[in-house]
């Protein structure tokens, strides 16, 4: 295909996107057309095999997928984690009145929701890098002082720094923001691309106040559904709710009922969570560092009791499989609790079925401050890694707070982690197509 070919799809907007579809269901029928015939025929030549090839390859490009932007809720939230994440924190220029405010979450909007579909923004100089969105989301998340802008009447009373846990050790760079900007997509370049874009068009109204990316196993590389692994090689996210499920809907937006309680839960302890807005949620985004020099001294049976978790398959190390709940109440041998009170999966469970999040976390591996500094020896950490900790919520203060609190008081992981960086912002709902994200808050009395 030409560039001019390539330039005409991309004016054609989101109808692009069907004709790609129509496409794809012809290649898929004319290639085993085309390999059943050859073989048929005993043709093995070159040419047709390579043609077949091509055409597999054609139909095993994921780059085209594409994720709705326009709905009740935001995209990338309930959405399968994508490969890689850039999480984009923005302060408002301090003119940045409600009126300027506005015009940039309409252009923004517009932006995202071009790119989503493969379609470059207006005025977009480099237009081919736009044309794969590999699953491109871009979330909006507001601050306090962006919420007071557009309706301070709605700012839920949670919204705010986090209380000084006595594990943080917090950094400018990676702590605060005003607006947050969540660009997710399967293709780094996608990402990379997107988050140039929408820096352009925000550039009049904000300034940066930190970047941060993260990555996750590429697409494929395991079945869809399969628990992330962080760079410990935990897996990371066992007890998360099911997107989409009832208790996922409750959990993460505070609407309907809890479902399935989990057991050692009391279930009149819970149902006490409401939406702030409806179809809207909340972010905690913690930067964790973890000292992967330290954590490489411990031995595999001192890593699993310091989780509670085995590290092959990510069971409870009480039996059973990832998904099995653990027995908290057996006892070892010695006479000590086999899930050690002091383990992280301990900690983090409470028996008030409310205090559950839901967690789409990215793993980050950035080059040593040493080295940056000049200051590298043979003494200097090998590694700069650790997890960008994105935490979804109904409530902050009902259902984040309590665990982060019993984790920061008495967690045996502490030892080997490090709160850098800490972020707290609303999710608004989505937006219908002709409207910016944040339009409803605005609009609503």
């Amino acid at each position: 295909m030409t560039a001019d070919h390539q330039q005409a799809d991309a004016a054609a907007g989101t109808n692009q996107a069907a004709r790609g579809v129509r496409r794809r269901t012809l290649f898929k029928t004319a290639g085993a057309a085309g390999v059943t015939a050859a073989l048929t025929a005993g043709g093995f030549g070159a040419g047709r095999l390579s043609a077949a090839q091509d055409i597999d390859e054609k139909l095993s490009l994921i780059g085209s997928d594409i994720v709705d932007f326009y709905g009740a809720r935001q995209a990338g939230v309930g959405t399968s984690p994508q490969a890689h994440a850039c999480f984009i924190g923005l302060n408002l220029k301090p003119d940045t009145d409600a009126k300027g405010l506005t015009r940039m979450l309409q252009l923004l909007t517009d932006d995202a929701a071009r790119l989503s579909t493969g379609t470059p923004p207006l005025a977009d100089p480099e237009p081919e890098l736009a044309l794969r969105p590999a699953r491109l989301t871009v979330t909006f998340g507001f601050g306090r002082k962006v919420m007071d802008l557009l309706n301070p009447q709605l700012t839920p009373e949670w919204l705010k720094p986090l209380p000084k846990y006595g594990i943080d050790k917090l950094q400018k760079r990676y702590t605060g923001g005003d607006l947050l900007l969540q660009i997710c997509a399967d293709d780094p370049l996608t990402v990379a691309h997107a988050r140039r874009m929408l820096l352009k068009d925000s550039r009049y109204y904000t300034t940066m106040a930190w970047i941060q990316h993260g990555f996750r196993n590429a697409r494929g590389s395991y079945p869809e559904k399969t628990t992330m692994r962080n760079l410990f090689g935990q897996v990371d996210g066992s007890a998360n709710p099911d997107r989409g499920s009832e208790n996922f809907d409750y959990l993460v937006y505070g609407e309907g009922e809890l479902g399935h309680i989990p057991a050692g839960m009391d279930a009149e302890k819970g149902g006490h969570l409401k939406p702030w807005f409806p179809n809207a949620t909340s972010l905690v985004l913690r930067r964790i560092e973890m000292n992967l020099d330290t954590w490489d001294e411990l031995d595999r049976p001192a890593r699993e009791m310091s989780v509670g978790r085995t590290l092959d398959t990510g069971a409870p190390i009480t039996g059973g499989g990832e998904f099995d709940e653990p027995d908290f109440e057996k006892i070892n041998p010695h006479g000590f609790p086999a899930i050690p009170d002091i383990s992280h999966m301990r900690r983090s469970r409470s028996d008030n079925p409310d205090e559950q999040i839901f967690r789409r976390a990215y793993n980050y591996e950035d080059v040593p401050d040493a080295v940056w500094e000049g200051e590298a020896d043979e003494d200097t950490a090998v590694s700069n890694a650790g997890l960008l900790f994105a935490s979804y919520q109904a409530d902050v203060e009902k259902q984040y707070m309590p665990i982060q609190q019993r984790l920061a008081d008495l967690d045996h992981l502490n030892i080997w982690t490090t709160p850098i960086g800490s972020a707290v912002f609303v999710i608004p709902p989505g937006a219908d197509e002709g409207e910016y994200v944040g339009q409803k808050l605005v609009e609503h009395t």
